[in-house]
């Protein structure tokens, strides 16, 4: 196994090199070295303990950034092969915004999501008026509003389900007010004195000392293009890199991983 150090263009990045085997085959000239974005942990861990599991003489290498837009736009610049970092409706949107076409391959893993208060420990001491933190991101939005109609708390329009917005919202009994906010800043929120509800997956809310079990609620019905999913372009996903990648990702030592040391946080989706 050989390890080091990848630096990223204009990113902060910390690389690892983890295979068996060289990054050349006998004939001396294939790339061998697939190259996968991803953001933080338990997703860069997945990327890693894949890359223990490669077989033949490839290597995964993890290129690590610091937020929720460079993994896209280093996939979509073909500065790497492959990202895992994001579920399908999130991946849809940057398509939609960029005009690029990215593809979800393969659910890896079903976060437990759901809203977490410092102030409540039961939904029925809610009071009115209550600031409610949001995801500003319109896929995670949409699954945070789903989570609060499941729960009894607001009405949405007939059939939006997970893609409601905000002007979706035809009941609000608690006059909840609304605080849209930065995925990665949800936790800081969680702190602040006048929020007393906050969505937020355990990966984020980890950061402060909690877990989904310390959530006042998680979501019920799960939807699985929610999955944190392997994603690769339209041009690449049939190509040798990706099919190893793909046989990697989803390999007994990564479901075994999940399992043994995250089954509080996530469900494995393979």
């Amino acid at each position: 196994m050989k390890k080091g150090l990848v630096l990223g263009l204009g990113v902060l990045t910390l690389g690892l090199l983890a295979a068996c085997g060289s990054t050349t085959n006998n004939e001396g000239s294939e790339d061998k070295v697939i190259k996968v974005a991803s953001q933080t942990t338990p997703m860069t861990d997945v990327v890693k303990v894949a890359a223990e599991a490669v077989e033949d003489g490839w290597t995964i290498e993890l290129v690590q950034v610091n937020d929720n837009i460079q993994y896209n736009e280093l996939l979509n610049n073909e500065e790497v092969d492959a990202n895992f970092a994001q579920h399908q409706p999130y991946m849809e949107k940057f398509n939609e915004e960029k005009d690029a076409h990215l593809v979800a391959l393969d659910k890896i893993y079903n976060a437990k999501v759901g809203f977490y208060s410092k102030d409540y420990t039961d939904i029925a001491d809610i009071p009115d008026g209550t600031k409610v933190a949001l995801p500003n991101d319109v896929s995670n939005e949409g699954r945070a509003l789903a989570i609060l109609a499941e729960q009894g708390l607001i009405t949405l329009k007939d059939g939006v389900g997970v893609n409601g917005t905000l002007k979706d919202i035809t009941e609000n009994p608690k006059n909840f007010e609304w605080l849209s906010v930065d995925l990665l800043n949800l936790a800081e929120a969680y702190e602040e004195p006048n929020v007393s509800l906050v969505y937020n997956y355990p990966t984020y809310i980890a950061k402060i000392g909690l877990k989904p079990e310390d959530a006042l609620f998680l979501e019920k019905t799960i939807d699985d293009r929610f999955a944190i999913s392997l994603v690769a372009r339209e041009d690449n996903q049939d190509s040798e890199k990706i099919k190893v990648l793909r046989k990697a990702m989803t390999s007994d030592k990564v479901k075994e991983f999940l399992e043994k040391d995250h089954s509080d946080t996530l469900v494995p989706a393979f």
